[in-house]
């Protein structure tokens, strides 16, 4: 019985075999699968004919032959010259809304855009777009925006009277960016102050709290922040961004903590 079995068995597979197409040898000789081509021998370099055999130190010598190739890949692309930056107002907008070369603008096709003028009593500055803003296509949309006016309307003034706008204008994957985009957009960021040129800045967010103070969101709660601009300072505090509010109402009271510092001296 077994071995019958076995023939069975023995038949299955040369049938499985033939239907795949495999029902003969490729070729009778050998092929010599470790030689090394005579271009990549060192005979062949020295002129020198090869034959017979490979000797048996012949698969190491394909070895270091594939890892100097490998070693021999392509250089990388040499890295994106630096953005020119426009030094007027109105060009610089125009170039945050239609230049190929913005940073942060690699992200999505839709562009979220700042609103207001230069010289703002406040200017409202945060990293990148939310999700909600980027669908809506204007900064702090939807709930977050309700909340961001009522916080404006505590210290007396409105969106109207600000500047508002994100350090780059689409949201990178995820909300983080890599070291090469963080170093071209910290040189927009002051690039961007230095037109601006607000009296008061409020940072919105623990990404642009760490680009333009250095700090950790928590560590700037009730402080106010000197911001260097050309020289001289613009008084700064920092908050939540309204979104992480709403998430974590408890965060409320840090935030109020902060905007407060704005109503000193009036």
């Amino acid at each position: 019985m077994g071995g019958r079995y076995s023939a069975l068995l023995a038949e299955s597979y040369c049938d499985w075999w033939s239907l795949a197409g495999v029902d003969s040898l490729v070729g009778e000789v050998p092929a010599g699968w470790l030689d090394v081509p005579v271009a990549n021998d060192v005979a062949g370099q020295t002129g020198t004919a090869r034959s017979g055999p490979a000797p048996m130190a012949e698969p190491e010598r394909v070895v270091l032959h594939a890892a100097l190739q490998r070693q021999e890949a392509p250089a990388t692309p040499q890295a994106k010259t630096p953005a020119v930056f426009p030094g007027d107002w109105q060009a610089f907008q125009t170039w945050l809304c239609e230049g190929e070369d913005v940073p942060g603008s690699q992200w999505d096709a839709r562009r979220v855009l700042p609103a207001g003028t230069a010289e703002a009593p406040l200017m409202l500055l945060t990293a990148w777009p939310e999700i909600d803003d980027q669908r809506e296509g204007i900064l702090f949309a939807d709930a977050a925006g309700k909340l961001l006016d009522a916080m404006l309307r505590a210290i007396g003034l409105s969106r109207a009277d600000c500047y508002v706008a994100s350090l780059a204008v689409t949201r990178p994957p995820g909300g983080r960016c890599d070291a090469r985009d963080a170093a071209e957009l910290d040189r927009l960021l002051w690039h961007h102050l230095r037109l601006a040129k607000p009296r008061r800045l409020l940072l919105i967010g623990g990404d642009i709290v760490r680009m333009a103070a250095g700090i950790a969101l928590p560590d700037a709660r009730g402080r106010l922040l000197d911001i260097n601009q050309d020289g001289g300072k613009v008084e700064a505090v920092a908050v939540a961004h309204p979104a992480t509010l709403l998430a974590r109402p408890v965060q409320k009271a840090a935030a109020w903590d902060s905007l407060k510092l704005f109503n000193r001296g009036r």
